[in-house]
């Protein structure tokens, strides 16, 4: 039998406080509203000091995860950035530990986010895709011992001048380095903005992601950036329709049941919704959303 190309549906969680009881709560709510995984930003919690796990804290969120029936990945370092000569080797010894982790709470993915350069470093333009390229190499060989897979997500620019991979450029990169325990991870979102920034075709970048991927990032965005725009609270970025919002699915514009229709992805993905706590109310609603497109994903690769 075909295995199924999405094998797990859940959303984010992290500590508010860089304590392990506000993830408890986090993990609770997600077990009671039904979700069968869970992805942890680990480094929200204080558990990884100058690229080393501290044990105590270690064992005690172990001990955490265990308490809950969920499945559980893990979310690397938002400022993750193997392109930067200046601090990829303290980059990929943070990514090291957190395969530790990975390992200590059963997780089977870690999420690294493609690197950028600022504007003003232009001149090492030329080689940072090679040292982002050598850098998961490293990692990804790392992770074979824990049979984790590193999971590349996608990013849009932040700053005038930036440079950073496209989606379809991430895609190319993993299909290059060509790694087991490397896949490209699709955040929609992400890929929607940079692809009106870029004057790219959203759903071609999409198309070029999607038979290297075997992680989701899901929530919903108007896909405009959002520019030099001040927010005084993040609802009137919601309001306005403006940058990466990690809406519930539906309140932004993004054609969900168009594009599950037409993709699909390596065996064993996750489609993990990123969706803020403030819409904690939503994510019943969000999760069946997600379950009926795991399911158009599944059931086309069985009838295939």
């Amino acid at each position: 039998m075909t295995p199924s190309p999405i094998s797990a549906v859940g959303f984010n969680a992290g500590s508010a406080d860089g304590e392990l009881a506000s993830l408890e709560a986090r993990l609770r709510h997600l077990a009671d509203v039904g979700a069968d995984v869970a992805e942890i930003a680990v480094t929200s919690l204080d558990i990884i000091a100058g690229g080393r796990v501290i044990p105590g804290r270690a064992a005690r969120l172990a001990a955490l995860t265990k308490a809950f029936p969920l499945r559980y990945t893990v979310h690397g370092l938002v400022s993750s950035n193997f392109m930067d000569p200046e601090t990829v080797g303290p980059q990929l010894a943070a990514a090291k530990a957190l395969l530790e982790i990975c390992d200590r709470i059963g997780a089977g993915i870690l999420v690294q986010h493609s690197g950028a350069l600022r504007a003003d470093q232009g001149a090492i333009r030329a080689t940072a895709g090679r040292l982002e390229d050598d850098t998961l190499l490293a990692l990804a060989e790392a992770a074979r011992p824990y049979d984790v897979r590193i999971a590349l997500e996608n990013i849009y620019t932040t700053e005038s001048g930036q440079y950073r991979r496209t989606p379809s450029e991430v895609a190319a990169a993993v299909k290059r380095l060509d790694h087991p325990n490397l896949v490209a991870l699709i955040d929609f979102s992400h890929a929607y903005i940079e692809s009106t920034y870029r004057s790219l075709d959203f759903r071609a970048e999409l198309r070029a992601m999607a038979p290297v991927t075997g992680h989701l990032h899901v929530h919903d965005s108007f896909g405009q950036p959002a520019g030099r725009t001040p927010f005084f609270v993040r609802q009137e970025a919601t309001a306005l329709g403006l940058g990466d919002l990690h809406m519930p699915l539906g309140w932004g514009d993004i054609p969900w049941a168009e594009i599950f229709a037409e993709l699909t992805f390596l065996p064993g993905t996750v489609l993990l919704m990123e969706i803020d706590h403030r819409y904690d109310a939503e994510h019943a609603d969000c999760l069946a959303q997600a379950r009926r497109l795991a399911a158009a994903v599944n059931g086309r690769a069985l009838a295939a």
